[in-house]
């Protein structure tokens, strides 16, 4: 398999997940207070958002590449 073939699945799979999870999220620790022995945190949940359009893009791209690859082995 040619590594444009290979570029381009992982693309098309990349634009898959970026449909089905629409963002990135993480847990933020913060130290709130820290007296001698005490000390508090606080967890705090973010998310990093990803457009529906960066996984329709990642797609087309990802279908282009295959076709392209498969096109230079004929």
């Amino acid at each position: 398999m040619k590594p444009i073939t290979i570029s381009g699945i992982l693309l098309i799979v990349f634009g898959i997940l970026v449909f089905v999870y629409q963002g990135v999220s993480y847990t933020k620790r913060e130290k709130v207070l820290d007296i001698g022995p005490i000390e508090a945190t606080r967890e705090t949940r973010k998310t990093i958002p990803l457009p529906p359009i960066l996984g329709g893009l990642a797609v087309a791209g990802g279908i282009a590449m295959v076709v392209m690859g498969g096109k230079r082995a004929s």
